[in-house]
């Protein structure tokens, strides 16, 4: 199947969740809000407030610093924290990772943790989630971008900005812990596109729209922030050039539809929307917007699974597999190229325990150790055998190829697994018995698929730091879907606050005691102690990169942001309406004065 380009020209405005972005420095404040996304009105934990979270954006080589408030007080769903960034490698600053029980501990209520770290040299879609049990199926999740002011695929398109994104979600009409008792795997109760849809039998609450303009082109970024299914997505009577797939730029391929395991298992990519000359005279109208789920009987009755491209003025299959995604610059599979050719090479058995209630990878179920990995290493562990959870723990030499088998067919497959850290090149995909070493896809997501399958990924240990390999799907993460991949552990760095340059400079008068040494106390007084109080010790090596800010701003202390980053649009056409912007502004920015706001 061939990529090709196509001479067309039209425009996308939309009335867009993101109405502005925020980062690379913010305050994030996580905190519990009732919503009705789909017409049915529940507790969530939310990033300020709102579904999806807001847009966190930067530009290449942004040094981000991210502070997470923890204002959670519903006792019906977690109390405690933490974010992971998926897709950002972490060189260096795998503190930052945002694995709970792995690189940190998770943050308590009425604390805060600030996230340090440099995008380097990576840009494109990637999205961020709370892995802290299924709590991102209450709502804390969201997109992030990093834009390249040389992106190589800059002639394809006009617009890249805010209302260039959409993100796909499934919902709960049920908290995460609820759930989580009443069955293995919850099932959804709606499709959100946008952060708005409906379900059978639920209000006609309005569906998000995408409003096209003729004579323009635009990079339009597609999240999956799904916690379970996977969505074929589609726009009826359009095409898509894909350009990019998380993080990583592709050479162009013009698809009918995005299939199942594309949107899900590979979660954030860029396409270029295009439509066919062929019907630039057809009539002003509405066309749908299609995220069908992978469960049985899905259907778009009532209105549901969809949203709608409407064109203000007029302008007007090749299925996609995942073989097709090569790189736009080849980057060589490290190794030598025959199966087990690697200088490490590991299996990954999954399987469902006996009861189901279970996952078990080579016969161990991951179990959170009371001391986060991480803390373990800095404590004086100097192998991955000293580390703890026992049996979940691989450790891998610096300098070395990795390669890491999944035989599919576990129940419940086909399923995604990401890999924090690193992105991998797929040496072997799902539905494919042969291998590719000339120039295979690379990507942080990849399905293990099904019975017969035995997926194959390969990467070069470079970025020392204890790496979560789990999977994709929340509730299965949950049930010890996970392990640890413990990498170069004599050279795990630490991080000298006072040469990061998001630190807060000078560091205030009323900072109180290092993060881990008060971590007690701090549980004591929210009534968690005998709760989580087990899982954490102070240290006082951790001291230097877990410290406590200050009090956190009150909500009307926190003051508007400055507008969008300068450049990530080449701007809209004067015939164009004015898209829409949340008269409550940015709730996320720190404000003028405050000791983190560089």
């Amino acid at each position: 199947m061939r990529s090709h380009s196509l001479a067309v020209f039209f425009a996308v405005i939309s009335t867009s969740v993101y109405a502005q972005g925020i980062g690379p420095i913010a305050n994030l404040p996580i905190a519990n809000h009732n919503i009705a996304p789909d017409g049915f009105r529940r507790s969530t934990t939310l990033v300020g407030g709102q579904f999806p979270g807001p847009l966190i954006q930067g530009t290449k080589g942004a040094n981000f610093g991210l502070t997470v408030v923890n204002r959670l007080t519903d006792r019906s769903m977690d109390l405690v924290t933490s974010i992971h960034w998926h897709g950002i490698l972490q060189r260096t600053t795998n503190y930052a990772d945002g694995a709970p029980f792995v690189t940190q501990c998770p943050i308590v209520p009425r604390e805060s943790f600030r996230y340090r770290f440099s995008a380097e040299e990576q840009t494109g879609t990637y999205w961020y989630n709370s892995q802290l049990n299924a709590q991102s199926c209450d709502g804390l999740r969201g997109p992030l971008v990093i834009y390249d002011p040389n992106d190589p695929h800059r002639g394809l398109y006009d617009i890249d900005n805010e209302g260039t994104i959409i993100t796909l979600g499934d919902w709960y009409h049920n908290s995460s812990p609820a759930a989580s008792k009443a069955s293995q795997v919850p099932q959804f109760d709606s499709t959100l596109i946008n952060g708005k849809g409906r379900y059978i039998g639920g209000p006609s609450v309005p569906l998000a729209v995408v409003n096209v303009i003729r004579n323009r082109r635009y990079r339009l970024r597609i999240v999956s922030i799904s916690c379970d299914p996977s969505f074929v997505f589609s726009i009826d009577g359009h095409q898509f050039t894909i350009i990019e797939v998380d993080g990583n730029n592709v050479q162009p391929l013009v698809v009918d539809s995005l299939e199942i395991f594309l949107v899900n298992v590979i979660r954030p990519f860029s396409l270029r929307l295009t439509v066919s000359q062929l019907n630039a005279n057809q009539p002003i109208g509405n066309y749908w917007i299609r995220a069908l789920p992978n469960i049985v009987n899905q259907k778009f009755t009532g209105f549901t699974n969809v949203a709608i491209l409407r064109y203000w003025e007029p302008y007007p299959g090749i299925q996609i597999v995942i073989l097709y995604l090569h790189p736009l610059v080849r980057d060589r599979v490290p190794g030598k190229p025959l199966p087990g050719g690697a200088d490490i090479n590991i299996n990954l058995d999954v399987k469902l325990s006996d009861d189901s209630t279970k996952f078990l990878i080579n016969g161990v179920t991951f179990e959170p150790p009371k001391d986060p990995v991480l803390l373990q290493i800095l404590n004086g562990a100097q192998s991955a055998s000293d580390l703890v959870p026992k049996g979940s723990i691989y450790g891998l030499e610096g300098n070395k190829s990795v390669e890491i088998t999944i035989p599919g067919g576990a129940p419940g497959g086909p399923r995604p697994i990401h890999l924090h850290g690193h992105s991998f090149h797929v040496v072997r995909s799902a539905g494919n018995s042969t291998y590719n070493f000339d120039n295979p896809v690379i990507r942080d997501v990849v399905s293990i698929g099904g019975a017969g399958d035995a997926v194959t990924i390969r990467f070069f240990t470079d970025n020392p730091g204890p790496w979560f390999l789990h999977s994709g799907n929340a509730w299965e993460l949950g049930k010890g879907f996970a392990v640890v991949l413990a990498e170069d552990v004599p050279k795990v760095p630490t991080t000298d606050i006072a040469t990061d340059t998001t630190a807060p400079r000078p560091l205030p008068p009323n900072l109180r005691e290092p993060y881990t040494i008060s971590y007690q106390r701090q549980l004591a007084k929210t009534g968690l102690i005998e709760e989580w109080g087990s899982r954490w010790r102070n240290s006082d090596r951790l001291s230097q990169i877990y410290i406590a800010l200050p009090e956190p701003p009150s909500e009307a202390a926190i003051a508007p942001s400055s507008p969008p980053l300068s450049g990530s649009s080449p701007g809209t056409p004067s015939s164009a309406p004015t898209p829409h912007v949340s008269s409550q502004g940015n709730p996320y920015a720190a404000p003028a004065g405050h000791p983190f706001r560089p």
